[in-house]
């Protein structure tokens, strides 16, 4: 056998395999030898200086999931910062027992009126950012400003101290500008998730966020009652001040604008995103001029999800505000113990509003109910739950009793976030970053009120027998508050599109030939499947496409299912017709 022959024959074929191997291969050309993983895109900047010695990304997390849990994060120091006050002034009146009888530790020998204004402060800045912030955060990075409003804030925390031996009146100052820049937080955490969730995860990641304002109260009540008890007052003031500003610096770090201009973002995440949002992210948002403010304020589901807002966050701020004060007052807890057990409710809260946010949309997805009447039975069902044991809480006469109800009451609560929370973007998703603004700003004056309202009724705090009434007229009114609540969005609630939500076009589409008009379901009014938008604040899986037929060309099929088809079938050459017709 001529094994020269056979060993020439195999290295020119192998030889030819591999210049065909190098000539198909074409990606090294194409990036410019950079990492396959992380192909260049044309808005990705260049690494930081930072970004050579550490990569901007956690392990084990991808870019939006690491997002979502550092906007956690910063939503957990925002609202244990509003647990300081409360505990400061427990301790600041905290009663000691001496040689020369029972004596009172009032540094500051702040009246009643005095106390309401400061804790009323706070909200009177917020209501005034609400709006504004959902324009702000279309005109600019969202990422920044909700990064910037919480640095703000937890600088003017560790200054509150100090403003405190100065005056009353500087609180009260410090207070008002820490409200303003939180209430940006809230609009610019939709625009955050405009760019960096894809539709069939915007309900996980803006749940995963959002529990953050539940989880700050969880850790905020317990941590400022233990600081507060065993160091000093002050100490949860400069704790939380120093702890935002540490979470800033990570924001800096690893949340940019979108993911384009992330430079260590895989490239298959990059491209699941950008493909999944396809060009909504790129859409212009409404300016003020042309938003539909008359048909905001003439629309009933509006009005709903506003009554509705005002009457959670009353209740909101009674427990956060005053829930120690009832249990210190009412049963003589220490402050430890109090900030222990008022954050076991909200504990059982943050659990459930995942779990609730699944329910809704089980009901949707099968077709059980319609969003309308999901949105009801959640959002009534979570109020009259609350109210329910608001009333036994009332009337409870033993510590662990009362903080039992409390628990249930306050953890059923957590179900109405799948209804008024998430009803936005049912009614109106176009301009749902500046309905929530709206309506959580009116929702904001009840906090505003609640603590004048409250510190009036509770001026007997030392007579117990007063006291009883008191906290019971407090708890009453509460629960009255949620019934209004449940019996107006009962009624006016909707989960349908507006007929104002999305604008008209600004010219009419040329018809096209009949053989080529876009083809709809035989029955019109029939929503197509699988085409849903998943609402914010619920948890929806990633659905397979319907088992029905392509709807081509249709502009409301979800970019997720929609697949590209050619408007004019492929050119074939046919024969001539022959006598009989055929070819």
């Amino acid at each position: 056998m001529n094994y020269d022959f056979l060993f020439r024959v195999f290295t020119e074929r192998n030889a030819q395999y591999e210049n065909f191997h190098v000539e198909q291969k074409g990606y090294d050309q194409m990036y410019d030898g950079e990492d396959l993983e992380t192909p260049p895109s044309p808005d990705r900047p260049p690494p930081r200086k930072i970004d050579k010695y550490v990569r901007a990304e956690c392990p084990c997390l991808s870019a939006r999931y690491t997002v979502a849990l550092l906007a956690c994060f910063g939503f957990s120091i925002m609202f244990g910062m509003r647990c300081n006050m409360s505990m400061a002034k427990l301790k600041m009146t905290e009663k000691h027992n001496t040689s020369s009888g029972i004596k009172e530790d009032t540094p500051f020998n702040w009246t009643v009126s005095i106390e309401s204004s400061i804790d009323a402060s706070y909200f009177a800045g917020y209501l005034i950012t609400q709006v504004p912030g959902g324009f702000f955060a279309s005109m600019y990075p969202a990422n920044k400003i909700f990064g910037a409003a919480i640095f703000a804030s937890a600088i003017f925390n560790m200054a509150i101290p100090g403003a405190m031996s100065v005056g009353p009146a500087t609180v009260v100052m410090l207070k008002i500008a820490q409200g303003f820049v939180e209430g940006v937080t809230y609009p610019s955490c939709h625009g955050i998730w405009r760019m960096w969730a894809p539709p069939l995860e915007r309900s996980r990641l803006a749940t995963l966020a959002f529990c953050g304002t539940y989880a700050g109260i969880v850790i905020g009540m317990p941590l400022s009652g233990v600081l507060t008890d065993y160091i000093s007052w002050q100490t949860p003031f400069y704790f939380y001040g120093i702890s935002g500003v540490v979470w800033y610096v990570l924001w800096l770090w690893l949340v940019f604008e979108r993911p384009s201009k992330h430079p260590h973002i895989s490239a298959k995440e990059l491209t699941y995103i950008e493909q999944s949002l396809g060009t909504a992210s790129q859409a212009a948002m409404p300016g003020f001029w042309n938003t539909p403010w008359k048909e905001f304020a003439t629309s009933p589901p509006v009005y709903a999800i506003i009554v509705a807002n005002f009457c959670r966050t009353w209740n909101f701020c009674l427990l956060v505000i005053f829930q120690s004060a009832y249990f210190k007052t009412r049963f003589n807890m220490q402050i430890t113990e109090s900030g222990f057990v008022g954050a076991i409710p909200h504990l059982i809260m943050t659990s459930l509003v995942p779990i609730g946010g699944m329910m809704a949309d089980y009901l949707r997805k099968n077709n059980i109910m319609t969003t309308t009447n999901v949105r009801k039975l959640f959002n009534c069902g979570g109020f009259g739950l609350e109210a329910f044991f608001f009333v036994l809480v009332a009337y409870a006469d033993n510590k662990y009793v009362a903080t039992i109800e409390l628990t249930l009451g306050v953890a059923c609560s957590g179900f109405a976030i799948s209804g008024y929370n998430v009803n936005h973007l049912d009614i109106a998703p176009r301009y749902a970053s500046i309905l929530m603004g709206l309506s959580n700003g009116i929702g904001t004056i009840a906090g505003f009120i609640v603590p004048i309202v409250i510190d009036y009724i509770t001026q007997e705090k030392d007579n117990l027998e007063k006291a009883i009434t008191e906290w019971r007229a407090v708890f009453l009114m509460g629960a009255t508050v949620h019934f209004i609540g449940i019996t107006i969005y009962g009624i006016f609630a909707s989960g349908e599109l507006q007929p104002w939500a999305e604008p008209t076009g600004p010219y009419d589409t040329p018809l096209k030939p009949v053989d080529q008009e876009t083809t709809f379901s035989e029955k019109p009014s029939e929503p197509l499947r699988g085409t849903e938008p998943p609402a914010y604040g619920s948890i929806m899986p990633p659905r397979p496409p319907a088992p029905q037929q392509h709807v081509p060309n249709n502009p409301f099929v979800s970019g997720a299912l929609y697949q590209a088809e050619p408007v004019q079938p492929p050119a074939h050459t046919y024969d001539d017709l022959t006598d009989d017709g055929t070819y």
